[in-house]
């Protein structure tokens, strides 16, 4: 049998927790977050284009940059369609 005591830190445990769980929905969700993979998608390829040579490096860039973004604003949307669809529980 638990104590009230012991109670208590398991319902501020649970509380820590859920705040950590929506802490990283609301970091998951935001638009800072996004434009930040953008920056680093955009350099990484950038970077990686100019030294294999690639003619235009820097604006051939932006074409997987913006695709990627795209793929991470519609994954929400499909999200929905799987749970509500596919994922039956």
């Amino acid at each position: 049998m638990l104590t009230s005591e012991q109670l208590e830190q398991e319902i501020k445990s649970i509380k820590k927790r859920n705040q950590r769980v929506e802490n990283d929905k609301t970091w998951e969700t935001s638009y800072l977050r996004r434009i930040l993979l953008f920056i680093y998608t955009y350099l990484a390829i950038g970077i990686y284009f100019n030294v294999i040579d690639i003619a235009k490096p820097w604006l051939n860039a932006v074409v997987p940059s913006i695709a990627f973004l795209l793929s991470t604003l519609t994954l929400p949307f499909f999200k929905k369609l799987w749970l509500k669809y596919i994922y039956k529980k």
